[in-house]
């Protein structure tokens, strides 16, 4: 598998990752891991990827029956509605997803259209509050022909900063997500995004595939510690790339299970496998199935 991060500068990495943790003060919880302590991540599959028609309430009820302990929303959704099939299938919101952060993204060039963003953000974490989720994720910007990385940097810390009041008035964290917007291509550039924010209510949301277009994840697993606050569970392979099913791509598995050991991760692992891998019961609990079998290496 080639990946833009060599192993000669993960070798660099390494080093960094390991006072990556005195840089940004991420306690690591090796005692558990060290004691045998089974690991508690649950297992819960975003709403976007659900492959099937139905209701609010009926796609619940068939990811309940497959399995699942959580979904993730959508931002924006029909709050009442999300809420009661909640409360009538016993699933948790794991996370929400922010609904305007690729269309209106944070970095945007046009102040207008960052407002519109940032308004999306507020109303995800007070969906999020509502659903009783703890943490929003958030592609914060996005590099292109209009905006350069520097700009995607400044731009979006600034209006993150101005949700960071919502957030701590609700509880419930913003969680930057990894993406392929050609923006924090390296664990240190991820670091330092944080430092910069310098925040207890901003934390980071891990997408495992993702990575894979920068970097191995089990390499930068260690340099985020526990400011990962959730986990989207994506397979990725070269030649069917997201397609792949999970266990059959080019993951290692066991040594990502193993770096999320080492920081002491015990929270929500949440599916974004393509919606024909949740196209129906039988799908779902296969998906359901093989994310068992991974959290159980």
């Amino acid at each position: 598998m080639k990946t833009n991060m060599n192993r000669r500068d993960f070798l660099k990495a390494s080093g960094f990752a390991a006072t990556a943790t005195a840089i940004l003060p991420a306690t690591l919880n090796t005692a558990a891991a060290a004691a045998g302590k089974k690991r508690a991540i649950k297992k819960a599959i975003m709403w976007g990827t659900i492959g099937f028609k139905g209701s609010v309430l009926e796609k619940m009820r068939a990811v309940k029956a497959a399995g699942f302990e959580g979904v993730e929303p959508n931002g924006g959704m029909d709050r009442n509605e999300v809420k009661e099939a909640l409360d009538a299938t016993g699933l948790k919101a794991a996370s929400v997803c922010c609904h305007t952060h690729w269309a209106k993204p944070l970095s945007d060039p046009n102040p207008a259209a960052r407002e519109v963003g940032l308004e999306g953000l507020k109303l995800s974490l007070q969906d999020a509050k509502h659903y009783g989720a703890t943490s929003v994720l958030l592609v914060p910007g996005v590099v292109n022909d209009n905006v350069t990385y520097d700009q995607c940097f400044e731009r979006s810390i600034v209006e993150i900063r101005k949700a960071i009041p919502v957030a701590a008035e609700l509880g419930v964290k913003i969680a930057i997500e990894n993406v392929w917007n050609n923006f924090i291509t390296k664990p240190e550039q991820a670091v330092r995004y944080l430092q910069e924010i310098n925040s207890p209510h901003v934390g980071w949301h891990f997408d495992i595939g993702n990575i894979i277009r920068y970097g191995l994840p089990e390499e930068w697993i260690p340099a985020l510690g526990n400011h990962i606050l959730k986990l989207h569970i994506k397979e990725f392979g070269q030649a069917k790339r997201f397609s792949v099913k999970l266990l059959e791509g080019d993951n290692h598995w066991p040594a990502i299970m193993k770096a999320l050991d080492a920081v002491g991760y015990d929270g929500w692992g949440i599916s974004e496998q393509p919606g024909d891998q949740a196209k129906d019961a039988e799908s779902l609990k296969d998906l359901s199935d093989r994310m068992s079998r991974i959290f159980a290496m």
